[in-house]
């Protein structure tokens, strides 16, 4: 890489820290930079993975107060989000680089959806679930483990928009403040990220610059992230969320 190579991905490192802290999608800056630099998808996709793990891990003890008390339910999502990641890194290896990616903006679009009505559908379910006298569940049962493994799948393959899904999902099945799942969501994501680079590790090639300058900037900018998200309001995280789902599917059909 050139000097101004560098730069770039540095910069497109902190700014996917940042945004997968606060929302997700930080692989739609990451990736099309590696791009730029000539890299190949395969090796530009294992290279941010690896990358991001320092990101998400920040992201993560930005928002460890938020995570208090959910110690049971991170350690049943994170099996979910362990096999998936696992799965979705061997289907990376396996199907053609379009076998994905042509569903990719149908997912965020319903995850977008989701995230606009959530609000109307968690109350709904609660109604029902008062008029039936039970009790939500603090881990979302069955249906979001199901549910979370196979976004986990997605994640990864390409992990693009996968906070922005999780969120959506967590939503509805969780009785829950929007910013405590967020910090689920972060853990989720280190979870998806590490599983599925350590499995690249011993199969695929990494550049290894561009992982320590996306790995160094991630991390930067999973602080700002933090910082920056938990002092927005319910409505206004799900205006940022609408907001970088939208970008995120206009430049994906655009690929």
């Amino acid at each position: 890489m050139t000097i101004w190579e560098m730069l770039a991905v540095f910069a497109a490192g902190i700014g996917a820290g940042t945004i997968n802290t606060i929302v997700g999608s930080g692989t739609l800056i990451t990736f099309p930079v590696l791009l730029a630099t000539g890299l190949p998808p395969v090796t530009a996709t294992v290279s941010n993975a690896l990358g991001l793990i320092p990101g998400s891990i920040s992201g993560a003890i930005g928002y460890r107060a938020e995570l208090a008390g959910q110690r049971r339910r991170i350690l049943r999502l994170g099996i979910a989000a362990a096999i998936g990641g696992l799965c979705g890194a061997v289907l990376l290896l396996l199907l053609p680089s379009t076998a994905f990616e042509t569903i990719v903006p149908v997912l965020v679009a319903l995850a977008l959806v989701l995230v606009i009505l959530q609000p109307r559908i968690s109350r709904a379910v609660q109604r029902r679930r008062e008029r039936e006298n039970t009790e939500t569940s603090p881990t979302g049962g069955p249906l979001l483990f199901v549910a979370l493994l196979l976004a986990s799948v997605y994640g990864g393959y390409f992990t693009a928009a996968q906070g922005i899904i999780y969120l959506s999902l967590m939503g509805m099945l969780l009785n829950d403040t929007l910013q405590r799942l967020n910090a689920v969501k972060n853990v989720l994501a280190a979870i998806v990220n590490s599983i599925a680079a350590l499995f690249f590790l011993f199969v695929a090639h990494f550049d290894w610059t561009a992982v320590v300058l996306i790995a160094v900037g991630s991390t930067i900018g999973g602080q700002i992230g933090a910082k920056a998200g938990r002092r927005l309001p319910p409505t206004a995280l799900r205006i940022v969320i609408l907001v970088v789902g939208t970008l995120a599917i206009v430049q994906l059909l655009l690929r």
